[in-house]
């Protein structure tokens, strides 16, 4: 781990501008990602500012929907009672993450910011153009079993690690940056990922300094009959091969609603418009759900070793769809 310094804000205005004048400086919350990756050498910040201190917490209904602040610990977030009864996916998501210590210390938006889980990322040995542009991606004709099948791209085929980010995507979350200049702005969620393309590297849509200070979901009926499946290797403290986030809004037997995201797949959390599109006015049925899954792959492109994917993700939709009717 390299020296760097270290500095508490005070306000979101003094986190900020801090930011902005220090292009290695970093905001740390929990840091439980962040500190490992300094670990490793994989980043290496001149600047730590801890936001610790901001007011940045808060679970509750507003105007807009389910309201979090950025600053909220997973733990809390995951066992509120108002996420369990009307988000449960966000919750089971949430729930499904890291460990029970993890969450204690991981702050919302600090998960949403983590990096992937791709063994040649987080092995400076290996080359990777997400550490290094340019140096290649050993993946692509290496150990790609977790990696993605959808949103790759010739320089990077590595999958967003996030379970709640999945979630998310499919509740159409939106999230709140507070600027430098003191301005806020808000974006959708799955506008805020880019896809690797020739940049893997730029992760997302952040501006020089921007930070994160809460989180909006909207509220729905699809978003209080929603639930969280997530595949893995090992029954806790692992990364999903495929998961599926869920919503529906059935009505005497008819789907009116639907909501349909997929993690370990993609490059980014994977909503599947397709799915959803062809579920609504059908009815709620095993066969309506497997004809849809069908389509969650259709742009697939898999790689030698995860074409299990492709199958893996369609009974996995279904099964969580099963959960909810």
């Amino acid at each position: 781990m390299n020296n760097f310094a270290y500095t508490q804000a005070a306000s979101t205005k003094e986190a900020t501008a801090a930011k902005a004048a220090d292009k290695q400086a970093a905001f740390i919350g929990g840091g439980t990602a962040l500190i490992d990756l300094m670990k490793s050498n994989i980043e290496q910040h001149s600047l730590l500012i801890d936001i610790n201190k901001l007011s940045m917490l808060g679970i509750e209904n507003a105007a807009t929907g389910l309201r979090i602040g950025a600053l909220e610990r997973m733990s809390d977030v995951g066992e509120h009672p108002l996420v369990v009864q009307n988000y449960p996916v966000i919750s089971q998501s949430l729930l499904a993450s890291a460990s029970p210590q993890l969450r204690n210390m991981a702050s919302m938006g600090g998960n949403l910011l983590q990096r992937t889980r791709c063994g040649y990322f987080r092995d400076t040995a290996f080359p990777c153009n997400k550490r290094q542009p340019g140096s290649g991606c050993p993946a692509l004709v290496g150990d790609n079993r977790t990696l993605a099948i959808l949103g790759g791209s010739a320089s990077c085929i590595a999958t967003h690690a996030s379970d709640l980010a999945v979630a998310l995507v499919a509740l159409e979350a939106r999230l709140t940056l507070e600027s430098p200049k003191g301005t806020t702005r808000t974006v959708p969620l799955a506008d805020f990922y880019k896809l690797p393309g020739a940049t893997p590297n730029i992760e997302n849509h952040l501006q020089p300094g921007e930070l994160i200070t809460a989180i909006t979901v909207p509220a729905a009926a699809h978003a209080r009959k929603s639930h969280y499946l997530k595949v893995r290797d090992r029954a806790s403290y692992a990364y999903a091969l495929v998961s599926a986030a869920v919503g529906l809004d059935v009505q005497g037997g008819t789907i009116r609603s639907a909501r349909v995201a997929l993690g370990g797949v993609g490059t980014v959390p994977w909503r599947v418009l397709a799915v959803e599109k062809y579920l609504v006015g059908k009815p709620a049925t095993e066969e309506n759900f497997r004809a849809a899954a069908a389509l969650a792959v259709r742009d697939a492109k898999p790689y030698e070793h995860n074409k299990f994917k492709l199958e893996l993700a369609q009974r996995t939709i279904v099964r969580a769809l099963l959960e909810v009717v």
